[in-house]
């Protein structure tokens, strides 16, 4: 009996170790949302980092593919086989299914609680940050509820009365209520001020800037966006250095923190069909993950990071017709535009889009999103919840299991 039971200790122990898994609870919380990534996405950015290498026929990993534990995770709505962003974003927030379109509510219309007012209440500093519009739908799922994600202004004042400590990235879309109406509404800049946020424009300011709640964005709003990361100006705020300034901010609580970023403009690039944007948006993606593995290396026992996606987009493949190839080195042949800082100027032409593409031999079937599953990577404590098959409402449900946290 006694060799049996000193058997089992020992498999117990060689599974958490290969897993990377821990009994410790997670008291520093990192959850990445690639919009729009999916397998695939991932595959050609290690590609294209192997091929600038002068490896045509590897793939490099890229941070995150390196974690220990990987999941996948089902995406379908309560309404549709193909998930909208709101509809994805709110099954990862709350851990409940909605109609394509709603934002934080259920079915029925009724208010979900997401996961970041939860752990908010239990003591944790929460950070809100995404590539795109700050009251967009992937990150607006996190602290609003609204029948349509597209209903801005609202969806901007329950940002700014979540009381959350940090958000970043991009500025308000629709900061002064929809272009519709005859009259602006109050700016919410000035609203959030009102409430106590402090604005950080750009990192000059933010180093200027230290207070309890904090909106960083860059010194000019553009479209409510940060630039795409291929042929930005140089010194242009990007994800990593977003997590990073979140960090700084959200560290100083005693308890911990729960930190919540997205890689937004994934999603828009593969909806034009960008190649070579997609790739360098999940390059960026993957650089903030890298921030969040640094902090992880410091605190190893009581730091999870997870990573995934709210669904597919473009159902890009690598691979455009028999032959068994494709050369995304072609790509480099593209020439970036340093000045424009317009993402409606970014590279929109389809037909050069196509012809790249093509030239790559990478193929895309939609310009809309897709219903397959996405992947989950994660490491650190209480990790080994996200290995396998599961739903995207599992994962807010286990990132509060790994922290000892109810739902």
């Amino acid at each position: 009996m006694k060799k049996t039971t000193s058997i089992l200790v020992i498999v117990l122990a060689a599974v958490l170790m290969t897993t990377g898994c821990s009994s410790n609870k997670a008291k520093y919380v990192f959850y990445f949302i690639g919009d729009g990534m999916g397998f695939s996405h991932v595959s050609l950015a290690e590609a294209y980092l192997a091929q600038e290498r002068g490896d045509a026929c590897a793939q490099d990993p890229l941070t995150f593919t390196q974690f220990p534990v990987l999941g996948m995770a089902t995406t379908y709505s309560a309404s549709n086989p193909i998930t909208c962003s709101s509809a994805a974003g709110t099954a990862l927030a709350t851990g409940t299914k909605t109609k394509n379109h709603m934002l934080g509510m259920d079915p029925d219309s009724l208010p979900l609680k997401s996961i970041a007012y939860t752990i908010h209440d239990a003591g944790y500093k929460v950070g809100i940050m995404t590539t795109v519009g700050i009251n967009h739908a992937t990150p607006a799922a996190f602290y609003a509820h609204n029948v349509s994600r597209s209903d801005y202004y609202p969806i901007g004042l329950e940002m700014i009365e979540s009381g959350f400590e940090f958000f970043g990235g991009g500025g308000f879309l629709h900061p002064t209520g929809s272009p519709k109406l005859e009259e602006p509404l109050p700016s919410l800049d000035g609203i959030a001020e009102e409430a106590g946020y402090t604005f950080a424009r750009g990192l000059d300011e933010f180093a200027q800037k230290k207070c309890d709640k904090i909106i960083l964005t860059r010194p000019e709003n553009w479209d409510g966006a940060l630039p795409y990361r291929f042929g930005c100006a140089e010194g242009e705020l990007n994800l990593a250095q977003v997590v990073d300034a979140a960090v700084q901010v959200l560290e100083k609580g005693r308890k911990g923190f729960f930190l919540m970023a997205e890689g937004g403009l994934i999603d828009y690039a593969a909806h034009s069909n960008n190649t070579l944007a997609t790739i360098f948006e999940t390059l960026d993606f993957d650089q903030a993950v890298a921030v969040a593995y640094e902090f992880y290396k410091k605190h190893p026992k009581q730091t999870l990071i997870v990573v995934t996606a709210d669904h597919e987009t473009g159902g890009v493949s690598l691979g455009r017709e028999k032959g068994y190839r494709f050369d995304l080195t072609v790509l480099d042949e593209i020439e970036t535009n340093e000045s424009s800082n317009d993402v409606e100027l970014y590279m929109t032409t389809k037909a050069v889009q196509e012809e790249y593409s093509e030239k790559a031999h990478i193929g895309w079937t939609t310009g809309s999103h897709t219903g397959g599953a996405v992947p989950v990577w994660a490491v650190g404590a209480g990790s080994q919840l996200f290995a396998g098959r599961q739903d995207n409402t599992d994962i807010p449900r286990n990132i509060c299991k790994a922290m000892g946290i109810k739902f």
